[in-house]
């Protein structure tokens, strides 16, 4: 290698570092000034609503958000084993029984939104008459099979404890398919598998408000037999630097969110807890 070509090799090198540099300063100065990653626990029915707003509020503050989302009783266990969250999302009674072992902050701690049980059969089947308890109760035992969500969850809980009011416990459950909505449930519908379905409409109804492929969604159950599961938001104390966690509460209870909410199957509420 000549003297001449070393030199080159040498002021090239430098201008690389140079440049590597001043792109790295560039990137700094862009990056917006105090940004946080918020990591999020959550049950798995609003993800539809929180994965729709979240862009916009990444954009807008430059924060981060790290969804972890699962069955609520696994989000408890997540909790109760150790595991961190700056913030959680779980339904309300499911956030006080949490915060019997792990202290909340008071700020950002509301009710956000609620989301009822609707109905659903196979697209193009005749849609069934549940605009009262009997009809509801005729629709069960003239079905040959039922999908419902698992017992373990507050929807599935709720409709155990329905076909035992309705006095119908013995002769439904031999046809009921236990499947959550999103793990097969809603497509053991779509397939014929299982006649009729009932599950939170969250988890049958996409976030523009169309119902999942192949199903029709009747509507929701009567009042009479209606559960709604409030989700609620919450801190937890061992969070040292909630306001990155509380902006995004406000954010997401804002009132121009209601109709996103809505077209994921929730009506927002957005009061304190």
């Amino acid at each position: 290698m000549t003297s001449t070509t070393a030199r080159y090799g040498v002021r090239t090198r430098r201008h690389i570092v140079v440049f590597l540099m001043c792109a790295l300063a560039l990137s700094a100065s862009a990056a917006p000034v105090g940004a946080d990653e918020i990591r999020v626990f959550s049950g798995g029915e609003p993800q539809q609503a929180l994965r729709a707003v979240t862009p916009e509020f990444e954009k807008t503050t430059g924060h981060r958000v790290q969804f972890t989302f699962a069955l609520v009783t696994v989000i408890q266990q997540m909790l109760a084993g150790g595991e961190r969250a700056d913030l959680i999302l779980l339904p309300v009674p499911l956030i006080a029984a949490v915060e019997k072992n792990l202290a909340l902050r008071p700020e950002g701690r509301i009710a956000l939104a609620r989301i009822g049980i609707s109905v659903i059969v196979r697209e193009g089947a005749t849609r069934p008459e549940i605009s009262t308890a009997d009809a509801v109760r005729k629709v069960l035992l003239d079905a040959r099979s039922v999908a419902f969500p698992e017992p373990e969850t507050p929807s599935g809980a709720h409709l155990a404890r329905m076909i035992a009011q309705l006095g119908i416990a013995d002769a439904i459950r031999p046809k009921l398919i236990i499947k959550g909505a999103r793990s097969g449930g809603a497509e053991l519908v779509a397939n014929g598998a299982a006649e009729v379905g009932m599950y939170l409409t969250s988890g049958v109804q996409s976030v523009d408000g169309i119902a999942a492929k192949g199903i029709a969604v009747v509507g929701l159950l009567p009042s009479a037999l209606q559960s709604f599961v409030v989700y609620g938001a919450a801190v937890p104390a061992y969070n040292g630097a909630p306001d990155p966690a509380v902006a995004f509460v406000k954010f997401l209870s804002e009132p121009n969110k209601a109709t996103l909410w809505k077209a994921a199957g929730f009506e927002l509420m957005g009061t304190r807890n």
